[in-house]
C-alpha cells in the first residue's frame, strides 16, 4: 500500500465519516480536527516514505556505475554496508549478484527499499502499516482530547480498515483513470502536466462515487 499526498485528504475524511457513523465514539470538537490529525499523521508518513526512496534511489545510482557484485564488495560503499554482502548465503549472494549484473532496476529498487525501511521504521505491509498507522492516529486523537470511546480496539480497528480499504481500492481506480484517459477525446500524453491534472480531476469523480 502506498500513500500519496494527493489521495491522503480522501483517508482522512473517510476515517472521520467512518467514526461519526460507527456510533462508537464521541467527536468533541466536531470532523475538521479529526481530519487535520490524521491528515498530519499520514502526511508524516509520505515524507518517511520519500525520504527512503531517495536513500533508495542514490544507491541505485550508484549501482549503475559499479555494474557488478564483486565491484562493490571490495569497493565497500552504501549498498555492501546495507547487505552485509560478504555474509549473504550462497543462493542470497547468487540472486543478489544477478540482480545487478543484469541491473534489473525494478527489482532491486524493492529489495533495497525493504532493507532501508526496516532501519527507518517503515513497514511496506499492507496490512501492518494500517494497523500502525491507526493505532498512532487513534494516540494523536486521544491525546489531543478529539475524541472519546470505550472500546479502544474496536475504534482503532475502524481506522485501520479505513486506510486499508483505501489502499486495496487505489490500484483499480488508478487503472480505471488511466484507461478513462486512453479514450480521452483527444490524445494526451501521460506523465505531461495536463495528464495529471486531468488524472487528479477523474480520480476524485471516482473516489466519490464510492463515497470515498
Amino acid at each position: 500500500m502506498r500513500l500519496s499526498s494527493e489521495h491522503i485528504r480522501f483517508i482522512a475524511e473517510k476515517i472521520a465519516r467512518d467514526l461519526v457513523n460507527s456510533r462508537l465514539v464521541t467527536l468533541t470538537q466536531g470532523d475538521a480536527p479529526v481530519i487535520g490529525a490524521a491528515l498530519k499523521r499520514l502526511d508524516e508518513e509520505i515524507k518517511l516514505e520519500r525520504v527512503v526512496d531517495s536513500e533508495v534511489n542514490d544507491i541505485i545510482d550508484e549501482l549503475e556505475d559499479a555494474g557488478a557484485l564483486k565491484t562493490i564488495a571490495d569497493d565497500g560503499g552504501t549498498l555492501a554496508a546495507l547487505f552485509n554482502i560478504d555474509r549473504l548465503a550462497k543462493e542470497e549472494r547468487k540472486e543478489f549478484e544477478w540482480l545487478v549484473s543484469n541491473f534489473d532496476a525494478k527489482k532491486l529498487f524493492w529489495l533495497i527499499k525493504r532493507k532501508i525501511a526496516a532501519t527507518k521504521g517503515l513497514i511496506l505491509d499492507s496490512d501492518s502499516r494500517s494497523n500502525n498507522l491507526a493505532h498512532k492516529i487513534l494516540d494523536d486523537l486521544y491525546e489531543g482530547d478529539l475524541i472519546r470511546y470505550d472500546d479502544e480496539n474496536r475504534v482503532k480497528n475502524l481506522i485501520g480498515k479505513a486506510i486499508l480499504e483505501y489502499g486495496r481500492r487505489q490500484e483499480d481506480l488508478e487503472n480505471r483513470v488511466h484507461e478513462k484517459l486512453k479514450s480521452y477525446k483527444r490524445n494526451v500524453v501521460r506523465g505531461t502536466e495536463e495528464y495529471d491534472i486531468l488524472f487528479a480531476k477523474y480520480y476524485e469523480e471516482e473516489l466519490r462515487k464510492l463515497g470515498l
